[in-house]
């Protein structure tokens, strides 16, 4: 391992994961300046703790006369790149690494890597269940939760992170034993160029593979499949729409997972997370555990006890027949897509938010298909309303309360009411949490 002992230490931006890495330096022994562009007392109310008195911190960007006695700068994932001094950096051979660089090289043990548009958190957490179930020392955190940078020091067995596009922008020696790429779509058109860039993004997560290692990739998703050839490591495929001979299939009803003379079904009907997304989602993570070592009864068991996360088409309630589904983390077209297909029932679709300058036409045909009726909300809400228009009925409302009140009002017995916005949350809530809060105490509130 490298050691920090006497090095100087930039982190950019004091959100929890950066607020993690600069302790982290800290108790190695660097100095550590900690940049952020919002007022010292914002911070620490955000982070709920005062910042340690031997961390300094420093309100702005990074300016260029700070180069020359930095040692290493660690960059948030919420900072784009392209904020920092970069030339002055490469002059000085400073190198730029994010939390998910500086994690990697301070862990000891395999890691198991998760990403894609869509998905991340629930496979991350099935498959750290799975994990857990059967080695004693496990980190479970990433993008999802606890940052890379906070497990505890000393050996494990695995680490299971989750990995956003952001993060993978900061890697050079990430290397994930087992690799997850659960999709490819249209996502954070304000912060990438086009969709390759973001697409290749993504695709770093296999960057620094070996052939030892394994990579579950989603052999459905057309993105995935035209990159394939640039995995260098073992590819473990999942697929819903045909029979694999390696990877993990969809047969009648059950889930198979097949390596040469391996074969083993694990039925569709133990899963208690509902939609074709989540069933993707319990392929990808099969295919996963097992290339890590676990066992096909550790496998079975998480499967069968595992009731999905918070905000992902989680039930809230059924009232006078209607029921009403909690899908505030659906912040892109693909995930609302997903989210439709995987009703039977025809849905009232609530959704809307912060414009992200995402294509929503793509929601088209599932909108038409599936769809009673939407009621748009946001500041992305005139732009949806051109986009899919002809579809279905588009309502407006004002707020999300009135939202669910006019589907409330509408909605006939057998349908269901589903909050899946196609938007980031930042223009009406602090986050998609605070989002589905919100949406599950109207839903509350409904008069019985």
């Amino acid at each position: 391992m490298e050691t920090f002992d006497g090095k100087n230490a930039i982190v950019v931006g004091a959100g929890i994961s950066g607020f993690a890495s600069a302790l982290l330096l800290r108790r190695e022994g660097a100095v550590v300046t900690l940049f952020d562009e919002r007022p010292k007392e914002d911070v620490e109310r955000t982070l709920g703790t005062p910042l340690p008195p031997e961390i300094a911190f420093v309100r702005g960007g990074v300016p260029e006369t700070s180069v020359p006695g930095a040692d290493l700068v660690v960059l948030s994932p919420g900072v784009p790149r392209g904020t920092l001094p970069l030339q002055a950096l490469s002059r000085a051979g400073t190198p730029v690494w994010g939390e998910l660089e500086l994690g990697f090289r301070r862990f000891s043990g395999k890691v198991a890597a998760v990403t894609g548009t869509n998905g991340k958190s629930t496979v991350t957490t099935l498959l750290g269940n799975m994990a857990s179930l059967v080695f004693p020392r496990v980190f479970v955190g990433g993008n999802l939760g606890t940052p890379f940078v906070s497990a505890d020091p000393g050996p494990h067995d695995w680490a299971v992170v989750e990995v956003s596009s952001f993060q993978l922008e900061t890697i050079e020696a990430f290397r994930p034993s087992v690799a997850v790429l659960l999709n490819i779509t249209e996502d954070h058109r304000d912060r990438y160029p086009d969709f390759s860039s973001y697409a290749e993004t993504k695709m770093g997560i296999f960057r620094n593979q070996g052939k030892e290692d394994a990579a579950v990739v989603n052999a459905d998703d057309p993105e995935i499949a035209a990159r394939l050839r640039d995995i260098p490591s073992v590819q473990v495929p999942f697929s819903l729409s045909r029979t694999l001979s390696t990877g993990v299939s969809r047969d009648e009803g059950d889930m198979v997972y097949r390596d040469g003379s391996v074969e083993e079904r694990y039925p569709v009907s133990i899963l208690k997370i509902r939609g074709i997304q989540n069933q993707e989602n319990a392929m990808a993570a099969i295919g996963a555990a097992r290339r890590m070592g676990v066992p096909p009864d550790a496998v079975w068991e998480c499967l069968r006890a595992f009731r999905g996360l918070p905000h992902r088409v989680e039930f809230v309630r059924n009232l006078r027949g209607v029921s009403y589904f909690n899908d505030s983390k659906g912040t892109n077209v693909g995930a609302v897509i997903k989210c439709l297909e995987g009703f039977t029932e025809p849905v009232w679709l609530i959704a809307g938010g912060k414009d992200k300058g995402l294509d929503f036409r793509p929601l088209r045909e599932a909108l038409a298909r599936k769809g009673r009726a939407a009621i748009l909300l946001g500041e992305a809400r005139d732009r949806m309303v051109r986009d899919l228009s002809g579809t279905v009925p588009l309502l407006g409302a004002d707020s999300l309360e009135e939202a669910v009140r006019a589907a409330a009002a509408n909605a006939q017995p057998g349908d269901v009411v589903v909050f899946s916005p196609a938007c980031s949350s930042f223009d009406m809530f602090r986050n998609f949490e605070e989002r589905g809060d919100a949406f599950r105490e109207a839903v509350k509130g409904l008069a019985e």
